[in-house]
């Protein structure tokens, strides 16, 4: 999820719930160490709760990253232990750690000594030839002996070598029984699952047997899933009642940042999708990645994708009467 869950990503994902937990992308030690805290950690206070998700494998750089991490205002720091990536693994941290169950609980621990907020893991079932349950059951009891408060698990293996990332989100089956498994046996510690999850019915379904649920690909797919999150999983009210509520809704905070000198493109790239498979979809999207590369877009262009939008699902619905009609 580099670059693609970032700040401007889940302000407007805001729009639509405003109780599910939000996760950055993976930060690594270096980016946050030796770069602009503003530019790196910064988040406005409306986008929370956001967990800070990092990587790495140094104990006292981790413990560093999360004391401020709390300082910027997140609720919650999480050690990815999960990404496959070939760049990842040169830096001896992600999925490869998987093999270093200890390192990992050295990790936790320092984190845990560093910041009152909650420290979680985010794993695979295994890795490579080491992808027993047994395999996995050992390294969440090392890193709860340590202190992490939740496991996530993305409920695939993942091969270091041979599949690329992209291959390893779709190659390897998932094992959701090994998951429930796990957290029938762990007792207390909360158990998350992650993997292939691509609607709140299946949201609903894995809830029976563990404690929370990951979804992350199918929301930047289609972001209006996340939609009715707040009413079925937190017995809340949703924050928007249609695709447009949304989009207008999240207007100001577009202008807000054109006048910051970002660039109209990447502020709208996370709406593109907002109206997959409905009735002027194809317009929404076209409307605002072709019209929007010149210089001196604004939202209101925005208000005119809505308008085609708007202009096409009351022909389809016309033509639909129509025919009921004949």
């Amino acid at each position: 999820m580099v670059d693609r869950t970032h700040r401007h990503r889940r302000a407007f994902l805001r729009c639509l719930t405003k109780q599910t937990l939000f996760y950055t992308e993976m930060l690594t030690t270096g980016a946050i160490l030796n770069g602009v805290h503003e530019r790196v950690l910064g988040f406005s206070a409306f986008e929370g709760p956001v967990a800070l998700q990092l990587g790495g494998d140094d104990p006292e750089a981790l413990s560093r990253c999360a004391e401020l991490g709390q300082a910027a205002g997140y609720v919650e720091i999480n050690l990815n232990v999960g990404c496959p990536s070939e760049r990842v693994q040169a830096a001896r941290f992600g999925a490869c750690l998987m093999a270093f169950p200890e390192r990992v609980a050295a990790c936790v621990e320092a984190m845990r000594a560093a910041t009152d907020l909650p420290v979680t893991v985010k794993h695979r079932i295994g890795i490579d030839e080491a992808d027993s349950y047994e395999d996995m059951r050992h390294f969440v009891a090392t890193v709860a002996a340590a202190g992490a408060q939740r496991v996530t698990v993305h409920a695939r293996k993942a091969w270091l070598q041979g599949l690329s990332p992209k291959q390893n989100r779709e190659v390897p089956p998932l094992r959701y029984d090994d998951v429930y498994r796990l957290k029938s046996e762990v007792g207390a510690l909360p158990v998350e699952i992650n993997g292939g999850v691509r609607d709140l019915d299946q949201v609903a379904e894995h809830l029976r047997r563990v404690d929370a649920v990951m979804i992350g690909r199918a929301a930047l797919d289609d972001p209006w899933i996340l939609a009715d999150a707040d009413r079925r999983i937190f017995a809340a009210s949703n924050p928007a009642s249609s695709r447009a509520d949304a989009v207008r809704a999240h207007l100001p905070y577009i202008e807000e940042w054109l006048g910051r000198g970002l660039k109209f493109r990447f502020l709208v790239e996370p709406l593109l999708q907002l109206f997959a498979g409905q009735p002027g979809g194809r317009a929404w999207r076209r409307t605002l990645s072709e019209s929007g590369r010149g210089d001196g877009a604004g939202v209101e262009l925005v208000a005119a994708a809505l308008e085609a939008v708007a202009a096409l699902y009351d022909a389809k619905k016309a033509a639909y009467a129509d025919a009921m009609e004949a």
